[in-house]
């Protein structure tokens, strides 16, 4: 299966998701930038509110492609001890590496959000969303810290993982939902036609298009 774009992976993923549809406990957060056109059409398939969840990769000096780590919003920091004890990378380089990181972290929670606060995650549901995994250190990150902040249960969802990382998952959430596990995964942007990067300006756009919605819906309850 190749997705025609980001909107289209949301879609397919929303119809392995149809458990969680119409319920006032779930909530759906996007990994942003490609994870939130996934998100969204899942969020407006489930009817469920839509937010971001911060999550920045820390880059191997050189090689900023791979992974060595990633940190997430509330101060958490996963790093892969095998990888950097293999390199040989100082702590100092990763600090530096995370500061940096910490910054643009702080910048999209402004550029995305404005004035509104993050979500209550605390007893609820969460769906965590991302447009693929690799080598899964920033879902990690993101599971990891969403865990401090107590929600029911966790939900990792996206529309295509190596087997390998869908499979460790399964011990790190509650759930792991991979709509497709090709055994020649190769790299998340190989199973789409259209893998564009998504801008700061798509993702304002199609939050404040979920904010929009959610309030239509509401005021349309009786």
């Amino acid at each position: 299966m190749i997705f025609k774009n980001r909107a289209d992976a949301g879609r397919k993923l929303a119809a392995k998701l149809t458990r969680y549809a119409d319920r006032e406990d779930v909530l759906v957060l996007a990994l942003p930038r490609g994870g939130v056109p996934v998100a969204y059409e899942v969020a407006k398939e489930l009817k469920a509110p839509l937010d971001v969840f911060l999550v920045r990769k820390l880059g191997v000096p050189g090689h900023e492609e791979l992974a060595m780590g990633a940190i997430a919003s509330g101060g958490v920091r996963v790093i892969n001890e095998e990888l950097i004890s293999y390199l040989g990378i100082p702590d100092e380089v990763i600090d530096a590496i995370a500061a940096v990181e910490q910054r643009e972290l702080e910048r999209r929670a402004v550029a995305y959000r404005d004035d509104r606060p993050p979500p209550e995650v605390k007893d609820r549901i969460v769906i965590l969303i991302d447009d693929g995994l690799a080598t899964g250190s920033t879902m990690r990150a993101a599971a990891a810290s969403l865990r401090l902040q107590k929600p029911r249960r966790i939900v990792v969802a996206v529309p295509v993982s190596s087997p390998e990382t869908c499979d460790e998952f399964r011990s790190e959430v509650d759930e792991i939902v991979c709509a497709v596990t090709p055994q020649h995964f190769q790299g998340v942007g190989l199973w789409y036609d259209d893998f564009s990067q998504t801008s700061d300006e798509e993702v304002r756009e199609l939050l404040k298009r979920a904010v929009l919605r959610e309030g239509h819906v509401a005021s349309s309850a009786p």
